[in-house]
């Protein structure tokens, strides 16, 4: 049995526990400076981002962590997918694949023009399945990144 649903403030252990989980994967793991209750706060109070969460007999198995951002060129909001994890042991199940369905109907709902999303250059399996998806990179775009001691250095 196998259902997404939308989380709440009571998974803030969760997301947290399966954001470690994705850093872990990503080799990343010292990136991960966040705590539970920042979770909670800028997820369930501040409302800057959205989670949904996969489930297996009730058991979480993966997540989805995404947000809203705005074309000016398509002239519509669109949903920024931040994170997408699935349990290593539950690969291969088509769980990936139904939580980007669900983000799809959600941008659907949403009237987005757009659905993106970023991937590291080293993750093969994930560009193919994405690929797969229709999805295609930006290649002619970089990512470029203040980190928060940058910010606050340029907003002085």
């Amino acid at each position: 049995m196998f259902q997404i649903r939308k989380a709440t403030a009571a998974d803030s252990q969760l997301i947290f526990d399966l954001i470690t989980k994705l850093a872990v994967f990503e080799k990343m793991e010292k990136e991960v400076v966040t705590s539970v209750e920042e979770l909670r706060q800028n997820i369930f109070v501040n409302n800057y981002a959205e989670v949904i969460i996969a489930e297996e007999e009730d058991k979480p198995v993966g997540f989805a962590l995404y947000f809203y951002n705005f074309s000016t060129f398509v002239g519509k909001p669109g949903l920024y997918l931040e994170d997408l994890f699935v349990e290593p042991d539950c690969r291969g199940k088509g769980y990936g694949k139904k939580l980007l369905v669900e983000l799809s109907k959600i941008a659907k709902s949403k009237n987005c023009g757009r659905m993106e999303w970023s991937v590291l250059n080293w993750n093969t399996p994930a560009i193919d399945f994405y690929k797969s998806l229709g999805a295609k990179p930006m290649h002619e775009w970089s990512v470029f990144r203040l980190d928060e001691a940058a910010i606050s250095t340029l907003a002085k």
